[in-house]
């Protein structure tokens, strides 16, 4: 008697990406570093630019509102390709140190979504600064709290808990947006499934694969989020006496 392979459905064979794990393993360890680092440098750099903004500085808001402008309004792919394609162009740039960096696709995109994100959150995070109940800013001051320490202790956790949905639609379009990795060589969670797709001309088996991972990764990102909102949260809610 026959044996019956459950895995293979006729038109679409399971087998192939069970047997390529590994490539998919690499590829979910690659998106998920490159997205969570690119998030946290962006979350770095975003604090004292959308500080900045928040308060109209004269020297410095001109400059960041061009930064988040060309970053928000063009597309990753683009700013992608003109760092990884573009910096080569330059001899000042070759013959530098930077050239170490920027000839490697994974620093090159690390830097393109680090930047992009910075872009995103610094407008997320002036956005929640600048709807800041006025009170909780009075008091600080009056109580003579000088102004990093009242960005650390005051302003930044109560912008951060209002902007809190904002950064989880950020996380998520980081995500997404990491597919584009894959046109500059680096192996990542589409890269695997296209390998697999054009080792053994198939179209489906590949990018079913790749897109289930990245449901599976949205999923865990957004219980999450909704976890850390709820804690953030939780004293909203009414008490039990």
């Amino acid at each position: 008697m026959e044996k019956i392979n459950w895995l293979d459905w006729g038109v679409i064979d399971w087998n192939l990406p069970l047997n390529h794990w590994d490539l998919f393993i690499v590829g979910t360890f690659n998106t998920v570093l490159l997205t969570i680092l690119a998030l946290f440098v962006g979350w770095v750099l975003s604090i004292p630019l959308a500080f900045l903004r928040a308060n109209r500085n004269k020297l410095f808001n001109y400059p960041i509102l061009c930064f988040t402008y060309v970053f928000r309004g063009t597309p990753l792919l683009i700013q992608l390709f003109l760092i990884y394609y573009g910096a080569g162009q330059f001899d000042i740039i070759k013959e530098s140190v930077f050239w170490v960096i920027l000839k490697d696709p994974w620093w090159c995109a690390f830097i393109a979504f680090s930047l992009n994100s910075a872009a995103y959150q610094t407008e997320i995070l002036r956005g929640a600064i600048e709807t800041m109940p006025q009170g909780e800013n009075e008091v600080a001051v009056s109580m003579g709290m000088p102004v990093l320490l009242r960005l650390r202790r005051i302003i930044l956790p109560s912008a951060t808990r209002r902007a809190l949905p904002m950064y989880s639609n950020e996380i998520i379009f980081m995500l997404h947006g990491s597919v584009i990795a894959s046109t500059i060589t680096i192996l990542d969670i589409l890269k695997a499934g296209r390998m697999v797709n054009g080792q053994y001309y198939v179209a489906y088996e590949g990018f079913i694969t790749a897109a289930v991972i990245y449901m599976a990764l949205v999923f865990i990102t957004t219980k999450g989020l909704k976890r850390l909102e709820g804690n953030w949260n939780a004293y909203k809610q009414p008490r039990t006496t």
